[in-house]
């Protein structure tokens, strides 16, 4: 009989006639201890499943000292009687003592007993994962020295825990990736005139770092005009992000022809319909003309923006809403409205009002429903927006842009456009 074998026979009792050595319901209840390892990309959260795991298996107590190259921390996770552990000083000199294991060659637990008054069963298995080293499972416990069988065992589950923790730290680090490309690509919108107050916020969904397409822009036009832009490309990550930073690209690029909106909007889906590619995108534009005291407005499947009245009060303007972006299949409309210079627009995606399960004319009404207090400025209009509707722990990522106009002495010349 093997020495597992024989360590299950010892915990478990004498062999039964289940299975060859009887050893079948031993087996399910490692395989039910090394199933709870790694249930989540979250390094912390695997670390404590291998420290129940370890108790599981071994009794006692048993703690995780994690490594990032040389550095080796005291005890972070803890499971059982934490009073059963050596001092951490010592378990970090054991941890660092042991260096990198070889990719292809077998690591020993380290059996040993730390000095001391109370001479307790200690054992440290190293967090592997090929060449590298994620840190250490410390076991300890009263009574008997952990036999070779059961070391052997509690390094499977540490390697099990090592390789979670190593998808972990490559998620994370995708994550940070994304993230820097999203602030990237967020940190340098086009600048309004100066006749129009701006102000953006981006909010990703639940604190994440994960990325996604949402995004506002401004483009300066000639005749003291701007354009105001929000979008949203389907799903997350830096494909997402990737594409929104092409459609933000081929916008500016267009809207410098000083195009109506629905034509811009003809022209970025008939673009993005010839790349198999590209994600589809709503999108919404907002001409702002502060001296004539009009918005024009177009829509490609996004949801309308918000006035909110010298009064204070919240109304969705109406717009055409035609496909979204990259379906080739056009169909947009402009519509014009009045604005005065006490008044502002309020721009968004759709995470910035949607509850999941629930109706998106009902969402739009709860934020029709806000009152503000009349005159403040764009960043507290923002922020009040945010606050109230609990933005920060919106479902999904959240871009939303506030403007309002303030023409200047003399104001500017205005030109009639063709609009067809």
């Amino acid at each position: 009989m093997s020495g597992v074998a024989r360590w299950f026979q010892g915990r478990w009792g004498p062999a039964s006639a289940e299975g060859p050595d009887g050893l079948a319901a031993p087996f399910r209840a490692l395989r039910s201890a090394a199933a709870g390892i790694g249930t989540s990309l979250d390094e912390s959260t695997t670390c404590t499943e291998l420290t129940r795991a370890a108790v599981q298996v071994a009794g006692g107590c048993s703690a995780v000292m994690r490594r990032v190259g040389e550095t080796v921390s005291g005890y972070q996770v803890i499971a059982g009687d934490a009073d059963l552990l050596p001092d951490a000083r010592w378990a970090t000199a054991v941890a660092r003592d042991a260096g990198t294991p070889a990719a292809d060659g077998w690591t020993d637990p380290w059996l040993t007993r730390p000095l001391g008054n109370h001479l307790r069963p200690t054992l440290c298995a190293p967090l592997t994962s090929g060449a590298d080293q994620y840190g250490v499972l410390v076991c300890a416990r009263e009574g008997t020295a952990f036999t070779r069988a059961e070391a052997e065992l509690l390094a499977l589950l540490a390697e099990r825990a090592a390789s979670h923790i190593r998808h972990a730290r490559e998620y994370d680090q995708v994550n940070r990736t994304a993230a820097d490309l999203q602030r990237a690509l967020l940190s340098e919108p086009g600048r309004p005139h100066p006749n129009l107050d701006v102000s953006i916020r981006y909010l990703p969904a639940g604190g994440r770092a994960l990325v996604g397409g949402d995004w506002c822009e401004t483009v300066r036009l000639h005749f003291g005009r701007t354009l105001l832009v929000v979008g949203d490309v389907m799903g997350h990550g830096l494909e997402a992000a990737v594409d929104m930073n092409a459609y933000r690209s081929s916008l500016r690029y267009i809207a410098s022809s000083e195009l109506p909106p629905h034509r811009v909007l003809r022209q970025l889906d008939d673009i993005a319909a010839t790349e198999a590619d590209r994600r589809p995108a709503t999108c919404l534009l907002v001409r702002v003309d502060p001296s004539r005291g009009q918005v024009t407005l177009a829509s490609a499947g996004h949801l309308p923006p918000a006035l909110i009245t010298a009064r204070g009060s919240t109304a969705l303007l109406q717009v055409p809403v035609g496909p979204p972006l990259g379906t080739g299949f056009g169909g947009y409309e402009s519509a014009t409205h009045r604005i005065e210079p006490d008044e502002a627009l309020v721009l968004f995606t759709d995470g910035l009002v949607e509850h999941r399960g629930e109706d998106i004319d009902r969402s739009l009404h709860r934020l029709a429903e806000l009152h503000f207090t009349p005159a403040v400025d764009v960043e507290g209009l923002l922020e009040s927006i945010l606050t109230r509707l609990d933005a920060r722990h919106a479902e999904d990522d959240v871009a939303v842009l506030a403007a309002r106009p303030h023409p200047r002495q003399g104001g500017f010349s205005s030109v009639e456009e063709a609009e067809g």
